[in-house]
């Protein structure tokens, strides 16, 4: 059997007692009913896969450790972490531009870090919108930090505000978050018709999402990684996984596609192991085209 190497280049640890964490917090957003389940430490010690896997390193992104101060996130990882690794520390596109220097100032002193986070989800409109947050994504294309964007690609107005920042800052290389999170319903090869599309909102939705990737593919700046299935629904369908996976290598092409867990967030809907057995088990890609989905795609873009 042929040992599959894995980077995992989305996924976050832990430490409750030095970190912040607001939104693990019961009397915070999101509600969710099993929030319960990752209120808790998370270490790379927990990151375990069977023999047919070797986890060669993973990709940290900001888990809200400490906004303000975000550089301490990765001074934290730094000093516990064995495996190798690379860190998305998290931001605010909204600082002062100069204040924003100061901070990607600080990012940038520790080894580990290659790009920033700033979620955009409900507010994508309103920070694209903004010249203060064009100039600081200026900043950080200027610095050579991936930006990590985590918003919706079914909103038309979000990601043509952002086709216009990528065409007007040629140096700024993304990483769309969670697939840019599809809908739960998709359009089948045999039911494309649009008087069909017209019977399910949800299928509408799935080609808005489907012209976005489409839209977004266009730009060599642009790479996505599919993860965060568990977000949109915790008893997905396979079906529907593979239907994301497969659309965005059509556009993407295999070279700019990444599969990443969403760690420990993907326990709320089975195991580290399962979950990554599933995704093998559910694909027809051969072992080059998985080698370069699992790992070689992250170690390039992340620059391992």
């Amino acid at each position: 059997m042929t040992t599959i190497n894995v980077i995992d280049s989305h996924l976050h640890l832990f430490d409750l007692e030095q970190g912040e964490y607001y939104w693990l917090k019961p009397d915070k957003p999101p509600f969710w009913p099993d929030k319960h389940l990752i209120q808790k430490n998370f270490t790379e010690q927990e990151l375990r896969l069977n023999k047919e896997f070797t986890l060669a390193g993973f990709v940290h992104i900001e888990a809200g450790f400490n906004n303000q101060q975000p550089w301490r996130e990765i001074s934290w990882l730094e000093s516990h972490c064995q495996q190798p690794f690379r860190s998305i520390a998290g931001i605010d596109l909204t600082l002062e531009n100069e204040a924003f220097a100061g901070v990607i100032s600080k990012i940038k002193s520790y080894s580990s870090v290659v790009g920033v986070r700033d979620i955009l989800d409900d507010n994508a409109v309103e920070y694209l919108s903004c010249q203060r947050v064009k100039n600081n994504l200026k900043h950080v294309a200027d610095q050579q930090l991936i930006f990590e964007v985590q918003m919706p690609l079914t909103h038309e107005v979000s990601v043509n505000l952002l086709l216009d920042i990528l065409k007007n800052t040629p140096n700024l290389q993304i990483i769309i978050n969670h697939a840019g999170f599809p809908p739960t319903c998709y359009v089948s090869e045999h039911a494309q018709t649009k008087q069909h599309a017209q019977l399910n909102p949800q299928k509408i939705a799935w080609q808005h999402w489907q012209t976005s990737i489409e839209k977004l593919s266009l730009s060599e700046q642009c790479t996505i990684k599919c993860s965060g299935f568990e977000m949109i629904n915790r008893q997905y369908q396979s079906s529907w996984q593979l239907a994301i996976i497969n659309t965005c290598v059509e556009y993407f092409g295999i070279n700019r596609v990444m599969l990443a867990s969403n760690f420990p967030l993907c326990l709320l809907s089975q195991s580290y192991q399962e979950y990554w057995q599933s995704l093998i088990d559910n694909q027809s890609f051969t072992q080059d085209e998985l080698n370069s989905l699992c790992y070689l795609n992250a170690k390039r873009i992340y620059q391992f």
